[in-house]
């Protein structure tokens, strides 16, 4: 990639950053504005209405509050039995939120000992389910693409445009792909946690991203006014194992919808280079015959008498011969359906990669001195081996025979006088 490219992308990268701090600021501070004064209010009434309750002691409170939420604890929880956050299921998806670098944040270590297991158990655990990823996404791709290849033969059964049905086809599998990994899960975890579906849907985004906040974590417990029941929301020993297995098949699909839109990309990048190279290569020939053109007008009367013949067909021998362009087409549909349809990297680099081969000259392999001498001794050796009536002996495919009449012919040939 070229540094003018860079620096347009980081120029855009920055110009968008900039754009959602602003859009992100003027939402988000009057929320933060507010909570201070409904806080700032609570704390005058519970003063007023408590006289033996002084402000520093108050503030105290509060730090140790603070202080325990930061920690993990739930307010909730405080007049009932201790219940640790670190059971099987939580540290098992805690586990796994490490490895799929997604950390919500909600359940992090506070001892030194912990963080630096956790640094070592990350550096490891990170690229083994890089790995996974790129093979469960490879097993879904190829069902994917099965699936769709059906869909495709039964549009071109009805006589369907080919770019028509890639069209469609990528269309399908993209709202395949969001109706199973965003849909069900977004509806699954509105009925099951108590939130409204803009919260679960947000909660699916943010999770299959990889961004992770950690505000909104299955399995939490959620204040009672807003489930109705009790203060927990108990999850159970096997439902955040299987919340993983669900981003494992989340992330290998987004991961392989935005290498699709990169791939999509790169295409588009192509596509344009070429069109531009076809309108260079135009102008560059309507420049050369323009040139010849003015030439011939700039002749001689006796010049354009001698060449009075040729001005209906001027020569253009001179002219740089026009390279072999494809014909110009801007169809909107067909550009598409070219881009999108099942663009895979992959493939793109091992075709890449078998041209160059087939471009490179095979050059004939050279015989090291070494070899060389490995080779006349070996050839000396087996001279030597061989028996002293080996050369004596015929040929194993002794040579055939003339015909009788050749026999003869030479015969007498021989036996003739005239022969000396």
């Amino acid at each position: 990639m070229r540094c003018t490219t860079v620096l347009a992308l980081l120029f855009g990268v920055v110009l968008y950053l900039g754009m959602g701090a602003l859009v992100f600021q003027n939402l988000e501070a009057s929320e933060e504005y507010d909570k201070f004064q409904e806080l700032l209010a609570a704390k005058n009434n519970f003063l007023n209405n408590h006289f033996c309750v002084s402000e520093p002691e108050f503030s105290e409170l509060v730090k140790g509050v603070a202080s325990a939420v930061e920690a993990g604890l739930e307010v909730d929880s405080l007049s009932t039995n201790f219940t640790t956050r670190w059971d099987v299921a939580s540290a098992f998806f805690f586990c796994g939120a490490i490895i799929t670098t997604i950390g919500f944040g909600n359940l992090s270590p506070r001892t030194w000992y912990g963080q630096l297991f956790c640094v070592c158990y990350a550096l490891v655990g990170i690229p083994m389910f890089g790995i996974l990823l790129a093979g469960v996404g490879d097993h879904m791709g190829t069902v994917l693409r099965r699936a769709v290849a059906k869909i495709e033969t039964l549009f071109l059964k009805r006589q369907v445009r080919p770019t028509t049905v890639r069209v469609i086809s990528a269309v399908l599998s993209i709202l395949i792909g969001c109706l199973i990994f965003l849909a069900v899960p977004t509806v699954f975890f509105q009925k099951s946690e108590g939130w409204s579906f803009l919260e679960s849907l947000y909660f699916v985004v943010i999770t299959l991203t990889t961004v992770g906040f950690g505000d909104y974590v299955p399995a939490k417990k959620v204040p009672r006014d807003k489930i109705g029941i009790d203060g927990s929301q108990a999850g159970g020993l096997f439902f955040k194992p299987l919340v993983w297995l669900w981003i494992v098949f989340g992330l290998a699909y987004f991961a392989s919808i935005l290498t699709m839109i990169g791939n999509w990309l790169r295409v588009l990048s192509k596509r344009t280079r070429a069109e531009a190279r076809h309108i260079c290569a135009h102008a560059h020939v309507l420049r050369a015959h323009r040139t010849v053109e003015a030439e011939g007008d700039k002749m001689n009367p006796e010049e354009e008498a001698r060449c009075g013949e040729n001005k209906a067909s001027p020569d253009l021998s001179s002219l740089p011969p026009s390279p072999s362009l494809p014909p110009y087409s801007t169809g909107l549909l067909d550009f598409f359906g070219e881009n999108l349809a099942y663009i895979d990297e992959s493939s793109d680099a091992l075709s890449e990669r078998a041209d160059e081969k087939r471009r490179r000259p095979h050059k004939p392999k050279r015989k090291s001195v070494k070899n060389v001498r490995r080779l006349s001794k070996h050839e000396w050796s087996s001279k030597q081996a061989r028996r002293p009536g080996e050369d004596l002996q015929p040929p194993s495919n002794p040579p055939t025979p003339p015909p009788d009449s050749l026999l003869s012919s030479s015969l007498t040939y021989r036996d003739s006088p005239q022969t000396l």
